[in-house]
């Protein structure tokens, strides 16, 4: 597949909860090694949009279509229920605002990532292990707690963990809603430095939903601004912050300024 060509499409996507919108007629394209924004304040969509994108969420109008690794291009509402749970299992990954939604918090570090591993085929103990230990020292957590759970970690060691059982599969997109939020600042940090690092390294694509502009200025190319469930404004990520067109951008541009 050539970065010429799209990875997701969506066209219209529209959720609501019954007279409720959750977001209306959002379309753009997404394409190979491009991380998206979706920013905005609470309420405002961008999570109804996150999990309609993934199929964690029916909706209620539009097309969501993605492009296999054979090329095909695939409508996700046409997709089995096996094939969509294959697909979030290997071609796509989820990284939870709160880790405990992404991880096992009652097996092993190790059995986490083993478990990603085993849904693409591994079955060899040796190499899941090996790659285990691999996976958790490029996401800072020391190999000696791979038999441990990770109830006994820090918040920041949670969602190192469960960055690392997503990508061990080696997916080509990820979905991440506020992978930094709730984490201290020191932490969050250096969340975001190891983010931007494996994301280039491994040349993921990837939706990020945040409320922090200074994480999507720091990881994505190209934003989105939501309010009231519609796209007010998109553009390149630099473009977007430096020089807000709608007065809904130009509040949440002033409101990081004042702080």
């Amino acid at each position: 597949m050539t970065t010429d060509q799209p990875l997701l499409i969506a066209k219209g996507v529209t959720k609501h909860y019954g007279a409720r919108t959750g977001c209306e007629d959002v379309s753009f394209e997404l394409y190979p090694g491009e991380i998206l924004a979706v920013v905005g304040e609470s309420g405002s969509g961008k999570t109804t949009l996150l999990n309609g994108l993934s199929c964690r969420l029916p909706l209620t109008g539009g097309q969501v279509s993605y492009r296999m690794r054979d090329g095909t291009l695939r409508n996700l509402a046409s997709l089995t229920e096996a094939e969509r749970r294959f697909l979030m299992r290997t071609d796509w990954g989820f990284v939870h605002q709160n880790p405990a939604d992404g991880l096992r918090m009652r097996v092993s570090a190790g059995a986490n990532i083993g478990e990603r591993m085993m849904a693409v085929g591994v079955r060899h103990y040796g190499r899941i292990r090996e790659t285990a230990d691999d996976w958790l020292t490029r996401v800072e957590i020391n190999a000696g707690r791979i038999d441990e759970n990770p109830a006994s970690f820090s918040g920041g060691m949670r969602q190192r963990l469960q960055i690392a059982r997503n990508l061990v599969s080696h997916p080509r997109l990820v979905f991440m809603d506020e992978p930094t939020g709730g984490l201290d600042v020191s932490v969050q940090a250096r969340l975001l430095d190891l983010l931007r690092a494996l994301v280039g390294e491994m040349g993921l694509s990837a939706i990020l939903v945040t409320h922090d502009l200074a994480v999507a200025r720091l990881l994505s190319h190209r934003m989105m601004v939501m309010k009231d469930g519609r796209v007010v404004e998109t553009g390149l990520t630099d473009r977007v912050l430096d020089d807000p067109r709608h007065p809904y951008t130009q509040l949440l541009v002033a409101s990081i300024l004042e702080v």
